[in-house]
C-alpha cells in the first residue's frame, strides 16, 4: 500500500515537472527526458509512468485540472451569500486568482491549447476536459441560482481567457486593473 501512495506522489511530481517544462520550453520542449530532468528523477522514470507522449499530455491535462480546482471551503463559504452579480464577480475573481497563483499552470494550459491546434490527440484530451469543465460551470451557476446561463458563461470563458493571456504574456497598459476588468465584464455580460 505504501508503495502505491509513493507511486501516486511520484506521478504527481512528474506531472508538475511536465507543467513547468511546458510553461518554460513550450510544447516542442516537452519530452520524457526533459520531464525527468525537471523532476530530478532518473532517466526513463517519466516513460515508465507515461509510456507515450499522448499519455504524458493526458496526465498534464488532468494535473492542470486538479491544480485549478477551487478549495471546497472557498466554495462553501460563498454559498451562504445571495446569488447576485456581486457574488458572481467574486467567483470570477477566484477563477482569475487560481489561474494566477502559479503562472506555470496557466502558461502550460495556453501551450496545450496551441498544441491542440496542431495535434488532434491533444485537441481530443484537452477538448474533453474543457467541455466537461464548461458543463460543470453552467450546472453550478444554475444550481446556485446565480445570474447568467450557458451563453453568458461562454462569454465569461472567452473574456477570462483573453484577460489571462494578456496578463501572462505581453500585457497592454489599458489603465484597467484586473478587478476593474472583471467588474466591467460582469456589468456588460450580465446586463
Amino acid at each position: 500500500m505504501g508503495g502505491m501512495a509513493r507511486n501516486e506522489e511520484r506521478r504527481t511530481a512528474l506531472a508538475d515537472a511536465g507543467i513547468r517544462v511546458l510553461a518554460e520550453e513550450g510544447a516542442r520542449g516537452l519530452t520524457h527526458r526533459a520531464v525527468d530532468a525537471a523532476a530530478g528523477t532518473p532517466r526513463g522514470t517519466a516513460s515508465n509512468y507515461f509510456p507515450t507522449r499522448d499519455d504524458l499530455i493526458s496526465a498534464l491535462v488532468g494535473r492542470i485540472g486538479e491544480r485549478l480546482t477551487p478549495e471546497p471551503e472557498a466554495v462553501s463559504s460563498r454559498s451562504a451569500r445571495p446569488p447576485d452579480r456581486e457574488l458572481f464577480a467574486d467567483y470570477l475573481r477566484d477563477v482569475v486568482r487560481r489561474l494566477g497563483i502559479d503562472p506555470h499552470v496557466s502558461l502550460a494550459l495556453f501551450e496545450l491549447r496551441l498544441e491542440a491546434g496542431r495535434r488532434p490527440a491533444v485537441a481530443k484530451a484537452l477538448g474533453a476536459w474543457r467541455q466537461g469543465a464548461f458543463r460543470e460551470d453552467v450546472a453550478f451557476n444554475e444550481d446556485s441560482g446565480l445570474p447568467g446561463g450557458q451563453t453568458e458563461i461562454a462569454l465569461f470563458h472567452y473574456a477570462i481567457d483573453g484577460l489571462m493571456l494578456d496578463h501572462l504574456t505581453a500585457p497592454i497598459d489599458t489603465g484597467l486593473s484586473v478587478d476593474a476588468a472583471i467588474d466591467e465584464f460582469v456589468d456588460r455580460i450580465l446586463r
